[in-house]
Formats: structure tokens, C-alpha cells, sequence
């Protein structure tokens, strides 16, 4: 497949579903983790335009950044702590409407206002979570967190 994204319009399911079958396209024939993390965090933030999306990494007893798009970002995060870590912690995806709510939130950018985080699951262990963040409140819902974790069960780890 080409690299060209389309960029959909219409309601948040228009845009998933416009979305899937190209991320699906960007993934076919390769191999890379890396190279394919980088690429669904620019689809996503393409499409969307969050604040920041990219992916965490389980090393050892610490997430890891991994690929992003976005402001700097925190360089590691320890289990059960901020959303990420209590994702990873509890092994479920979170939607948090207002971050400033969240006990423990880990304020990696002052303008993120509400996350998403889903948890990438592999042979019952926590290898990753993906993470998006926006800096409007209430920006992620059930919608989300239902594409996300079909896009997150594309990944080859």
C-alpha cells in the first residue's frame, strides 16, 4: 500500500472505519515493531489531531516510550503509577475525561486535558499500551476505546 493517508470526515465511527482497513495496509508485509508502532501513531494523529498519541513499552518493571507523535514526552513510567501505569497495572483499557481527576495523573504535557490508554495484551501479559492524549476534556469515549483496541490486536509482538 501506498503511504498516503486519507483523511476521513464524518462522525468518530466514520473515521475508525475509514481508518482500520488502512492502518491494516500500512502493517501488511512488515515485520518491523518499531517501524509499525511509528506508523499507527502518525495515522492516528493524523486523523485526529490529538495532542499526542504513541506507544509505552514493558521493559522489565517500567514502561518505555516507544514510537509518538507529539510533544516530548515522559521517558518512563513505573508500574501503577499515572494512567499508563494503571492500565498496564490492571490490564484494561482507561478513558479519563479530565486528567486533573486522575488520582496519580503523570503530567508529561500541561495540555493534556483527557486520555486514553489500551493496554496490549500478548499471551496474558501486558507487553505495551497505547496512549493518547487530548488537550480538550472529555475527548475519548467507548467509541475510541473500541477501535483502539482493534487497531492494538493488529500488532505483532
Amino acid at each position: 500500500m501506498a503511504e498516503d493517508l486519507i483523511i476521513s470526515t464524518g462522525t468518530k465511527e466514520e473515521k475508525y472505519r475509514d481508518l482500520l482497513p488502512q492502518i491494516t495496509g500500512l502493517l501488511e508485509g512488515e515485520d518491523d515493531l518499531i517501524a509499525n508502532l511509528a506508523n499507527i501513531s502518525g495515522a492516528l494523529k493524523e486523523q485526529f489531531n490529538w495532542l499526542w498519541v504513541g506507544f509505552y513499552l514493558v521493559k522489565k518493571d517500567e514502561l518505555v516510550l516507544g514510537p509518538f507523535q507529539g510533544p516530548v514526552a515522559c521517558t518512563r513510567i513505573k508500574k501503577g503509577r499515572g494512567v499508563c501505569g494503571s492500565s498496564w497495572a490492571r490490564a484494561t483499557s482507561l478513558i479519563v475525561a479530565d486528567v486533573a481527576e486522575f488520582p496519580g495523573h503523570i503530567g508529561c504535557s500541561s495540555a493534556s486535558r483527557s486520555e486514553i490508554v489500551v493496554p496490549i495484551i500478548r499471551n496474558g501479559e501486558v507487553v505495551a499500551v497505547l496512549d493518547a492524549d487530548s488537550e480538550f476534556l472529555d475527548s475519548y469515549d467507548l467509541t475510541d476505546q473500541q477501535y483502539l483496541e482493534e487497531i492494538v490486536k493488529l500488532l505483532k509482538f
